[in-house]
């Protein structure tokens, strides 16, 4: 067995050190230099290899051995490193473009469960009452335990109209809910608009794709050209761009809505990792929203889009590229962000290809807003902190310092972070005032279902209507 053991291991020390070398060699270039590989600790895994291949119960797949290695190794470095397989890449490439079958949820991986980060709106689970921060235990009668988040996610993917089971254990729950979802296709619509009252508009991005710049440009226009019953002309006075629950998405997209308000080349983001190229700074300007379309999407812009009073809504859903923007928007003080605390992924992964179809999404670098701020685990703390509904918020989110191994804020103090894991609480209201309240119904609560984004019913959205036109009569 020993001689068998040291033959695997050989051909083990041959295979690492080939993708060490190809990946030093990938599209990230001008690397530090690799240090020696780590001999001992590769026969050691190269002995485990060994004793599964000879000893275990059942015969394992060599290549599904490999690739429970690799995904373990980078699920251990943080919540959004992983190895993409065939479908798995193919699906994040589908996803970037707005449009793949299955359920509409956000998920990461939590205690070997999958955890629904944010449901996508408009989607079979939207619709279907999941919610983000559900612990999902059960895919029809198998297990979620013991799956990688891969398989999980492949087993939700389907052809439409094919249904699932999903078996979720919610916070304050005594028991499993069970919930049948018939699969869709699901076509993300990334940008809504429509006018809420004459002369104050509403924009919302649910998520950053590759088309996002260019519909931002287009609903902008359509709301800068509104027009009265008799065909006047009504002039934009405010406008409420909706950020709230949007996962984030495309780098290049987050800075091209950001450009779409501010002046041109004023910086939006940067990045800073341990390779010269994930050292950058994005700036509006073409050359960092197009990437690679030749004609630029913003050029017929309105040229008050840059001027117009602007609030942007944010919540615990709000991540990455969401964040991005608001962090923009609320440096160069071109908007008042409303809302709360958002979720805090400030970090930046890169999509290396191993293969045709296999690649690894790696984390290298953390991004900062243009005053040098860090998001990473902490969030933007709005400017005026609304919660969800006038009694506070209807449910208990999860955030990116919630995550089992997160990265650390590298610009905030040791031991700051756990305070920041919290929720920024309404500074408009003392202890006194809170006791008045009544008590809330979260039975009654829960009924209600999702809100209506830019309803009667959205409290949030309702304030950041009332501070656009308090904006018009203190203007005046």
């Amino acid at each position: 067995m020993r001689s068998k053991l040291q033959q695997v291991a050989l051909v083990l020390l041959g295979l690492v050190a080939g993708v060490l070398i190809s990946v030093h060699y990938s599209a990230i270039a001008q690397r530090e230099a690799i240090g020696p590989l780590p001999v001992e600790e590769l026969r050691t895994f190269a002995d485990v290899f060994g004793a599964i291949k000879q000893g275990y119960v059942e015969p394992v797949d060599d290549k599904k051995l490999i690739t429970y290695a690799i995904s373990g190794m980078l699920s251990n470095l943080d919540p959004h490193s992983a190895y993409l397989d065939a479908d798995a890449f193919k699906d994040l490439q589908v996803s970037t473009q707005g449009e793949f079958g299955g359920l509409g949820i956000e998920v990461g991986m939590e205690d070997g469960f999958v955890k629904v980060v944010a449901p996508i709106e408009d989607t079979p689970a939207y619709r279907a009452g999941i919610k983000a921060g559900d612990l999902i235990i059960k895919l029809d009668d198998t297990a979620v335990k013991g799956m990688t988040l891969s398989d999980a996610v492949k087993k939700m993917r389907g052809k439409p109209k094919t249904s699932i089971r999903l078996t979720v254990a919610r916070k304050g729950e005594s028991k499993p809910l069970e919930f049948e979802i018939v699969r869709d296709k699901i076509k993300v619509q990334s940008v809504k608009s429509k006018i809420v009252e004459p002369g104050y508009g509403y924009l919302r991005i649910t998520q950053f794709q590759e088309e996002t710049t260019a519909d931002v440009a287009r609903h902008l226009g359509k709301l800068f050209k509104e027009v009265d019953k008799e065909g006047k002309a009504v002039p934009l006075k405010g406008l409420v761009l909706d950020l709230r629950n949007d996962p984030g998405g495309l780098l290049n997209s987050a800075v091209g809505v950001s450009a779409a308000f501010l002046p041109p080349k004023v910086l939006v983001t940067s990045t800073d990792g341990r390779t010269e190229d994930a050292k950058r700074k994005y700036i509006a300007s073409t050359e960092d929203y197009l990437r690679g379309q030749k004609e630029d999407t913003l050029k017929d812009l309105p040229a008050a889009a840059k001027s117009i009073p602007l609030v942007v809504l944010v919540n615990g859903g709000s991540a990455s590229a969401s964040e991005i923007v608001a962090g923009a928007l609320q440096d160069h003080k071109r908007a008042v962000v409303m809302g709360t605390q958002t979720f805090g992924k400030g970090s930046v992964q890169t999509v290396l290809p191993l293969s045709n179809s296999t690649a690894l999404k790696l984390t290298t670098a953390r991004y900062y807003t243009p005053n040098g701020r860090s998001i990473q685990a902490k969030g933007i703390t709005p400017d005026v902190i609304v919660e969800e509904t006038a009694n506070g918020e209807r449910r208990e989110r999860i955030r990116e310092a919630d995550l089992e191994h997160h990265l650390g804020n590298d610009k905030e103090k040791p031991g700051k972070e756990e305070a920041d894991k919290a929720p920024a609480k309404p500074q408009v209201k003392n202890d006194k005032e809170k006791a008045k309240q009544p008590p809330k119904d979260e039975d009654e609560d829960a009924a209600r279902g999702p809100i209506e984004p830019a309803s009667k019913s959205d409290y949030q959205f309702s304030q950041a209507l009332n501070l656009l036109k308090a904006w018009q009569v203190i203007v005046k």
